[in-house]
């Protein structure tokens, strides 16, 4: 980033000034912009030419003042090339403080991004969860992975951080490390984070984001659709306990909209009486830490009657005795093809059918359904109605009944 100055020596007359030699002085400008300094030296105003800057005169003494100030330009130089360098923004401040010693500290990017990690790590349990360090540390390696085939370093100063280490980083990501946009694109903000954060402590002067623009577009979320939940509801093939007892979590969890996280930390005391006489769950979402009422509807209710009584269940207080992710995602496949249903059956499409299928295909108000979530921002719940070609055709029915009774 280039940018021109100009230096000027001059004489300044000081207060009470009644004769003799004048302190010279040396103004920089930049832009527009312009600041003073001492150059530490005096000279007799009759000896001294204002248009060239310079004193007047063969003597030593004059040229051994002009020589001075000759090296201070050279110096003024110097940092004026330093700062080019090194990329960073050129302004009468900087010039002045890279001329005179007082350059701000250094700071770089994956030092910065260690620091980062290392607090999420600290507060893991108090506002983060391992799997969201799991993210950070992954973009932590691939962004060591970028600079150093892009730099051959293994860390650079924030200020290099710019659009084209932006695009550059997101083309790494799925050409080199083979990675989907969606990924990309998580990996992205977990570098804007860093980016925001050195702009709000005034390390980055810009916002390096301004005029970046994620292209990426979510993958269309999966559900089941009534007749797949009922098959699996009542398939007459799941007789194992073990499968057994993951369907009726599975199917909660349809007809609840909890997550895994949600419902393994499920608790006896957060089963309460709403304010319309029933049951229902009152607790709050693990990754956002967002509160989460959900009336409990009639299939809900009867599984957890079914554990009532259930050891995992009584001594730890818990509602539904929970497994690993794992080995119920790894069940959940054995389930489905009991259950012939042709769909690659995750835990996290339980949340998904509770949107869809058994929500806001049955007209519950998008708001509402957003709430019962705990989801954040509603944009997030308008994921799933944009996917409800069923809701859309039977909104447009009842609109086409409404027009021939006119």
């Amino acid at each position: 980033m280039k940018s021109n100055f100009h230096l000027l020596f001059y004489l300044r007359k000081q207060k009470n000034y009644k004769g003799g030699p004048m302190a010279v002085y040396m103004r920089i400008t930049v832009d527009g912009k312009r600041v003073e300094m001492s150059a530490g030296r005096e000279c007799d105003p009759a000896k001294w030419n204002s248009h060239a800057g310079r004193a007047i005169g063969a003597k030593e003494e004059i040229k051994s003042l002009n020589n001075y100030l000759d090296s201070l330009l050279t110096k003024v130089r110097n940092a004026h090339q330093v700062l080019i360098d090194a990329n960073q923004r050129i302004t009468t401040e900087s010039l002045q403080n890279q001329f005179t010693g007082k350059t701000e500290k250094s700071r770089y990017l994956m030092k910065l991004f260690a620091e980062h990690n290392a607090k999420v790590k600290a507060l893991i349990g108090n506002g983060f969860e391992a799997n969201t360090l799991k993210g950070y540390n992954t973009s932590e390696k691939h962004l060591t992975g970028f600079l150093q085939k892009k730099y051959g370093k293994t860390d650079i100063e924030i200020s290099q951080l710019n659009y084209a280490f932006i695009t550059g980083f997101e083309f790494y990501l799925k050409a080199d490390c083979k990675i989907t946009g969606v990924s990309a694109a998580k990996y992205i903000k977990h570098l804007k984070k860093i980016a925001n954060h050195c702009i709000a402590n005034g390390w980055l002067k810009q916002n390096p984001f301004i005029n970046f623009k994620s292209t990426a577009k979510a993958k269309e979320r999966t559900f089941l659709t009534q007749q797949e939940l009922d098959n699996i509801t009542t398939s007459p093939k799941i007789t194992i306990e073990r499968l057994k007892q993951v369907k009726d979590i599975f199917v909660f969890c349809c007809y609840t909209g909890l997550s895994y996280a949600d419902v393994k930390k499920l608790k006896r005391n957060e089963i309460g009486i709403g304010m319309d006489g029933e049951q229902w769950i009152f607790t709050s979402r693990q990754k956002t830490d967002t509160s989460s009422r959900i009336p409990l509807l009639p299939v809900a209710s009867a599984i957890l009657n079914r554990y009532q009584d259930h050891p995992q269940c009584e001594n730890k207080g818990l509602l539904l005795p929970v497994l690993s992710n794992q080995k119920m995602n790894a069940y959940l496949k054995e389930i489905a093809d009991l259950s012939d249903v042709h769909k690659h059956l995750t835990f996290h499409l339980a949340r998904h059918t509770f949107a869809t299928t058994v929500t806001l295909s049955n007209s519950v108000p998008i708001e509402t359904v957003s709430k019962m979530l705990g989801h954040t921002n509603i944009k997030t719940t308008q994921h799933y109605a944009k996917i409800l070609d069923l809701k859309v055709s039977q909104d447009m029915a009842a609109l086409k009944q409404k027009y021939l009774t006119i």
